[in-house]
């Protein structure tokens, strides 16, 4: 058995491997990604720009500010999306009853009138705002702008799908989602969080996170694949994206979020897609309520955090079900077939088993 001091030994010699992958391999990885980043956002602002003249309604949120841009997601290395936020959603009353995990529909308030929306024609019979009606229109509207736009020549939209998508130089995917944000709310689905009795996160970081609410996306959800119902078209996917990023703040979490990321594009962008970034994030949310005090996201707890994710990540495998860490009842493997799964299991084995048995693993990972 390990006495403490040869433990300290083994962690420190783990911190410095982490340490070094991280300067090398990871700040490679972020520094690539940046750089992408400036180069799809400029294309992404022409698009927007020429979409606003067509529909003042659309009017581009996509501004840089400190150095990032607001409301855009990394989905992988090439995989962007931009999420498009649009105005007055204040005569729509949201409503998340659970039929569908992970999605709400947004009515209309009662004794409102039709004509005070400024999304009037998209509003269903039933008095529901329809996020496919708007996406379809939008996507019309996107597909004119890129004939249109400076960088027509690069930039090309993506069919045989109901989604804005955008393929830029041939190399970069980026997906264009039209949101409404809800602030000072919080949804009935996701009431259960936190959970009570565990001290993270601590009560002032759960209000500011209440506070900022979250997004109201119109795309295809997971829970709606195969369902016939035409409500099914008109619902909104909610996103945590904000509050899981006010989550991961402190410690080593987004350290560790950026290795994790790393290690997943190196090893485990797999056939079939079963393993994305998104997926470990999720999972070190979990960590962070397994290992709810701030001493243990101290730097040379870091590899004990990566392999806790690891290992966890080869039980969703295994199990074929990885809950969203708000809304539970919402599986984010939907969709994914067994095989994928199975496969990737045993591809996080045998990267877990290389960390946990080779301390000098992280040269050649």
């Amino acid at each position: 058995m390990l006495v403490p001091q040869d433990m300290m030994a083994a962690q420190s010699k783990m911190l410095y491997q982490l340490n070094k992958y991280y300067g090398e391999r990871v700040q490679l990885r972020k520094s690539g990604i940046a750089k992408t980043i400036r180069e799809v956002c400029r294309v992404v602002q022409d698009v927007l720009k020429e979409v606003e003249v067509q529909e003042p309604r659309f009017i581009s949120s996509l501004t840089e500010c400190n150095g990032r841009f607001e409301g855009l997601d990394v989905i992988s290395p090439t995989e962007f999306e931009v999420v498009l936020y649009l105005n007055q959603m204040g005569v729509f009353n949201f409503v998340d009853d659970g039929t569908l995990p992970g999605c709400a529909v947004l009515k209309l308030s009662d004794g409102r009138k039709r004509s005070m929306s400024l999304w009037v024609e998209f509003i269903t019979a039933s008095g529901y705002l329809s996020a496919r009606k708007i996406r379809s229109r939008f996507q019309t509207l996107v597909a004119q702008a890129c004939d249109k736009c400076s960088y027509r020549d690069s930039v090309k939209m993506i069919a045989d799908t109901t989604e804005v998508k955008l393929r830029i130089r041939e190399r970069y995917v980026v997906q264009i989602t039209p949101a409404f944000k809800c602030s000072g709310v919080w949804p009935r689905s996701a009431a259960h969080w936190p959970i009570p009795h565990i001290p993270w996160p601590h009560p002032n970081l759960v209000a500011e996170v209440k506070t900022e609410g979250f997004d109201l996306l119109s795309k295809e959800s997971l829970s709606m694949q195969g369902k016939q119902s035409a409500m099914e078209g008109d619902a909104w996917v909610l996103s945590f994206l904000e509050a899981e990023g006010r989550l991961l703040q402190g410690g080593c979490r987004k350290k560790c979020l950026s290795l994790l990321k790393t290690l997943r594009d190196r090893h485990l962008d797999l056939p079939g897609n079963p393993v994305t970034s998104y997926h470990m994030k999720t999972l070190l949310l979990y960590e962070c309520e397994k290992h709810p005090r701030e001493i243990e996201w101290d730097e040379p707890c870091l590899g004990d955090r990566i392999n806790g994710i690891l290992l966890q990540l080869i039980s969703c495998l295994q199990c074929r079900r990885c809950p969203h860490y708000f809304l539970p009842n919402l599986d984010l493997f939907k969709g994914k077939s067994p095989s994928a799964l199975e496969n990737a299991a045993k591809q996080a084995w045998r990267l877990t088993r290389e960390l946990l048995t080779n301390t000098r693993s992280l040269e050649k990972l």
